[in-house]
């Protein structure tokens, strides 16, 4: 279960941006995260779905 749980920085890898901006969008409730304790957290299912809706929202949301 340790890699079904991503830091801010391994989130960053996966969608290859910046640390930064991953806090900034996880701050703004822009990709979904937790946090625990003062450090984000990310279920990699979670992001896995977030990036799904991204690219079916940028095709116009009719999946072809």
């Amino acid at each position: 279960m340790a890699d079904e749980i991503l830091t801010i920085r391994e989130v960053a890898e996966l969608l290859k941006i910046n640390e930064k901006t991953a806090y900034k969008l996880a701050s703004a409730g822009k990709i979904p995260g937790f946090k625990v304790g003062g450090s984000w957290r990310f279920e990699r299912q979670e992001i896995a779905r977030w990036i799904k809706q991204k690219v079916e929202e940028q095709q116009g949301g009719n999946g072809e």
